[in-house]
């Protein structure tokens, strides 16, 4: 995988699978783009990278109407989390690492679960445990990789809407990278582009786009359950983290059973702030 001329001669596995869907799910029976990459572990890199610069968008990000534009998900965490990928994958799992792209997110997915007893926060924090040592010892010298740990980190500091999955069950390690814009997609039709100029930028300052999209599919008493099938969120962390508790935070919703938050029953519901934002938003006048 170092310095071969044709590794998967003896380890077909060994190789990454990257397809880029046109919506949010696998199972959909169309594609954009599709490739399975081969090589050494530099060609491999250099493959995948390609194919995910190719089928990202490219932003302005207030450059200049001639500039090029800056990749929508920013290059060093891609690379960081590639290059995670292909070093501390498990290589005795006949299996190979699968780049999924879709509408809202990028899925980075490689055999083995955690190593040892390392967590999530262990390597969030930069801890490290190498799983292929005669590999690490190599790697630096064909990829960009130090193996000190921090490549993780260093991902997370560049782009925080990253999500990293532990599934021992299923034997794999996933980091989802969201992207900036289809999560909020839907909301821009139905309620960012109904909004007049001065509630705009009063609201946008204070209220991320993805409270304002959990507003929007708020009705009646909802379970967690039924907001995250509603909002078609795969990763509870992401839904807690950027949707819940923000809105709860200002004040936006509430829970049914406040004394009791890990009730099994537990719903939530718009509060009158909540229902007066998202009126303000849809221009509706407010009900008695």
């Amino acid at each position: 995988m170092l310095f071969g001329r044709n590794p998967l001669r003896w380890c077909p596995a060994f190789t990454i699978k990257a397809v880029a869907f046109p919506g949010t799910v696998i199972w959909d029976t169309r594609y954009l783009d599709s490739e399975d990459i081969s090589g050494t572990l530099a060609e491999q890199f250099k493959g995948a990278f390609a194919f995910l610069k190719r089928n990202l968008h490219r932003v302005q990000r207030g450059q200049g109407f001639n500039s090029p534009g800056e990749l929508e998900i920013p290059e060093t965490a891609l690379e960081e989390l590639l290059v995670n990928a292909l070093v501390h994958r498990d290589y005795f799992t006949s299996a190979s690492i699968r780049i999924l792209m879709f509408t809202d997110r990028v899925e980075i997915i490689s055999p083995g679960h955690l190593p040892d007893s390392l967590s999530i926060e262990d390597v969030r924090q930069g801890k490290t445990n190498r799983r292929n040592p005669t590999l690490t010892d190599h790697a630096f010298k064909v990829l960009p990789y130090r193996g000190l740990g921090s490549g993780i980190p260093r991902a997370l500091e560049e782009w925080p809407r990253i999500e990293l999955i532990d599934d021992v069950r299923g034997n794999q390690f996933s980091a989802v990278i969201r992207r900036p814009e289809a999560e909020w997609a839907s909301v821009t039709g139905q309620v960012i582009d109904q909004v007049t100029p001065p509630v705009t930028d009063q609201v946008t300052d204070q209220v991320t786009r993805e409270v304002l999209r959990l507003l929007s599919v708020m009705q009646g008493d909802l379970s967690r359950a039924e907001i995250q099938e509603a909002l078609n969120l795969k990763h509870l962390p992401h839904l807690r983290d950027a949707y819940l508790n923000p809105a709860l935070g200002q004040g936006l919703i509430e829970m049914t059973i406040p004394d009791k938050p890990r009730s099994r029953l537990q719903k939530y519901r718009l509060t009158a702030e909540g229902r007066t934002l998202l009126q303000s938003l849809r221009k509706e006048p407010p009900t008695s």
